[in-house]
């Protein structure tokens, strides 16, 4: 399906929303119980739907986005490809800044779009605009503002230069230094060593003319003031060709994105002047002197890193993303894909089979709960930044900063994970057709691989989730303080000891299939390993243990279990809400209740072994009752798939599988996109290596 065909001019979605053509997915279609229609303007709303259905327009008319499913380009022909497109972008300007300021919720969007065409264009496009960009505008002032506009006017081309080559997720320990020369009134910006060169920047490989470079800042009487972000030009934009004293290179092909330019700089003694220092935290005063607004150097360095909560919503959401792409190719391929049956010459749709429905839906249930997860943490991050720009120093801001970051945290932690395994779920289940490079699953498990490893990898950045949590259980044991957070994320821990002497109630497997169920489950298993891990850590110190040795063994089975119960928690309870709310369209209910208790078992079950270790499971039924749940809510949704996807997936000319087109037509259009490849029927350019040069046969084996 095209979104091209729909009529313009209009704010109903559903005479923008085409009807999908009759063919094989319309037997699946006619049995959905509710509107696809009316699901997409409940959950994308008019607003948005219509600026979504805009860009994908643009990108659908304009033959510079024009491709062919699994095309097999060079690496520097994608590289060039991608920046033309960016550089496009730039022409149609889809987003002012005045409309972001009106809906920021625009600019998630706009990314969604581009992300789904292409997340090396998304990447390309936001590292200049968002990282580089609102990076500046954030941590920078007034005297930072051309920046700014030749930035947004593409005169300079931005990135972000935080990680090295030694050093990743312990940004403390980078080594890049700045030192303030007062004669000059310049910072000299120096890579000590090869180990210290900025690495895996996006943009820098081949088009950054800018860095955003981080460096530890260090004033004439010698002293360090810790880690602070600086301008500083690494190209000519007139050549791109390196500045004086600045080593800039590409790093090569990697294993998806490859349309991003990373790369990597090392700086010898380049001189910027004083104003390039982003002096929001800290400034240095033309003689030398360092001032900040921060009395706690430990407040100046998170508020230095802020911009890594939002990109870590951001990736959230593309996990989310590339989760959609990867289920709505499958479950559209598993409706018409037709294999056995029970009658000999009557075969039947795979995804009529158990355990077809069980290898798929429950991901389709999770992008749905995660989706919403993604939305709402967008929500509660632009609140926190209304505050910042407000400069609002209230506790409640503070405490909002620090469950923002235990929530980003997790949650692209579990978006980035679910989307990794449903991926490759969504892969397999689609057979050897999955395994083709034109049906797309091989780049969408590529490019979302980055997911579990940038801004933090998974297994790292969890701690900061678990060390959030046990905050709160040493501020109620010292302090007595209430456990109250301002999203309310953790309010439940006020009642831990009750909670703790809980057990599993339901007796049905109709009880089970209410969200409720799982939920109650879920309070009570961040409680049972809040405490096990609190115990766990304060048996470490008893054995005295230093405090970091003590959190090291602490990890496994222990802290980063709880740190994914805690977001698995919150990610449910956010659907359940949002399925259950009066303001819910009642048509809409049944379906996204289904979704919400199947994504609640369906994780809870990963669960089993603790919930029967700490006694909330008792009996072998109880286990028994939530995974035959778990089948009969798969067996309820199966019908209801198509029509969900149809709601998740983007056009077909944005999701460019052939195998999961919106028309069905599975083995025409696959068909058809192989014939269109290039050289299919010609012989091999070497065919006469096989024709006339034979092999001697055992002419090289060894005459010993």
């Amino acid at each position: 399906m095209s979104y091209t065909e729909t009529k313009s001019g209009q704010n109903d979605i559903g005479q923008d929303l085409p009807d999908f053509p009759s063919g094989p997915l319309e037997s699946y279609r006619n049995k959905s119980s509710f509107n696809w229609k009316e699901m997409v303007k409940f959950l994308d709303g008019e607003e948005i739907f219509a600026f979504k259905l805009k860009v994908y327009k643009a990108l659908e008319n304009d033959p510079l986005f024009a491709r062919q499913p699994g095309e097999d380009v060079s690496l520097e022909r994608q590289r060039e490809i991608n920046f033309q497109r960016c550089k496009q972008l730039f022409k149609y300007n889809f987003l002012t800044v005045q409309e972001v300021m009106e809906n920021p919720f625009k600019m998630s969007a706009l990314s969604e779009c581009l992300g789904m065409y292409d997340w090396s264009l998304s990447g390309k496009y936001f590292l200049n605009t968002g990282m580089f960009g609102a990076s500046v505008a954030n941590s920078g002032s007034t005297r930072h503002g051309k920046f700014l506009k030749d930035a947004e006017d593409m005169v300079i081309f931005g990135c972000f230069a935080l990680t090295e080559l030694s050093h990743g997720s312990n940004t403390r320990a980078l080594r890049t230094t700045a030192k303030y020369d007062p004669n000059t009134q310049e910072f000299i910006i120096n890579s000590p060593d090869f180990e210290a060169a900025k690495f895996w920047v996006g943009n820098l490989g081949k088009t950054a003319t800018h860095a955003l470079v981080f460096a530890q800042l260090f004033t004439p009487d010698g002293l360090c003031h810790g880690l602070h972000s600086f301008v500083v030009q690494v190209r000519d934009p007139k050549t791109l060709l390196p500045m004086p004293g600045v080593m800039v290179g590409d790093m090569g092909k990697k294993i998806g994105q490859n349309g991003l330019d990373n790369g990597f700089a090392v700086f010898h003694n380049v001189r910027i002047p004083r104003e390039n220092l982003l002096n929001k935290t800290g400034d240095v005063t033309p003689e030398g002197r360092y001032v900040t607004p921060f009395k706690d150097p430990n407040k100046r360095f998170g508020a230095s890193l802020g911009a890594l909560s939002g990109g870590r919503v951001s990736i959230t959401r593309m996990g989310v993303l590339n989760l959609k792409l990867a289920v709505s190719i499958a479950i559209r391929f598993s409706a018409t894909r037709r294999q056995f049956g029970p009658k000999d010459g009557e075969e039947i749709p795979v995804l009529e089979y158990q355990l077809q429905q069980w290898r798929l839906i429950p991901y389709l249930a999770a992008a749905m709960a995660l989706d919403h997860l993604s939305k709402s943490l967008f929500t509660n991050l632009m609140e926190l930044q209304i505050g910042l720009m407000m400069k609002d120093t209230s506790d409640r801001q503070a405490e909002l900063g620090r469950e923002i970051h235990a929530l980003s945290c997790a949650s692209k932690a579990l978006a980035s994970w679910t989307a990794q395994h449903g991926i490759q779920e969504c892969r397999e289940a689609c057979g050897g057709h999955g395994y083709l490079a034109m049906n797309r699953l091989g780049d969408i498990r590529n490019d979302n691989d980055p997911n579990c490893t940038y801004e933090g990898d998974n297994n790292v950045i969890l701690q900061q989730t678990s060390n959030y949590l046990l905050s709160w259980v040493n501020a109620k044991h010292h302090d007595k303080v209430t456990i109250e957070s301002p999203l309310g994320s953790v309010n439940f821990l006020e009642d831990f000891n009750t909670i703790l002497g809980n057990q599993f109630t339901a007796t049905t497997e109709e009880q089970c299939m209410d969200s409720a169920v799982p939920l109650a489950a879920y309070k009570w298993l961040v409680c049972f390993l809040l405490k096990e891990s609190y115990h766990k850590l304060s048996q470490e110190k008893a054995s005295r243990k230093a405090d970091f040795e003590a959190r090291n063994n602490s990890q496994v089975y222990f802290c980063r279990s709880l740190a994914i119960a805690y977001i698995e928690h919150t990610s449910l309870q956010r659907f359940h809400d949002l399925t259950h709310d009066s303001s819910t369209p009642d048509s809409l209910k049944p379906a996204l209740q289904r979704l919400s208790g199947l994504y609640g078992l369906w994780t809870l079950s990963k669960h089993l072994a603790v919930l029967y270790q700490g006694g909330y499971f008792s009996s072998k039924q109880h286990a028994d009752l939530i995974q035959n749940a778990v089948l009969r809510l798969c067996s309820q949704l199966k019908d209801d798939a198509v029509s969900l996807v149809d709601v998740i997936a983007p056009p077909d000319f944005i999701l460019n599988s052939p195998i999961g087109k919106a028309d069905g037509e599975l083995y025409k259009n696959l068909w058809a996109t192989i014939l269109q490849g290039s050289k299919v029927l010609e012989r091999p350019s070497w065919w006469s290596e096989f024709c006339w040069d034979k092999p001697s046969v055992g002419s090289l084996r060894a005459k010993l």
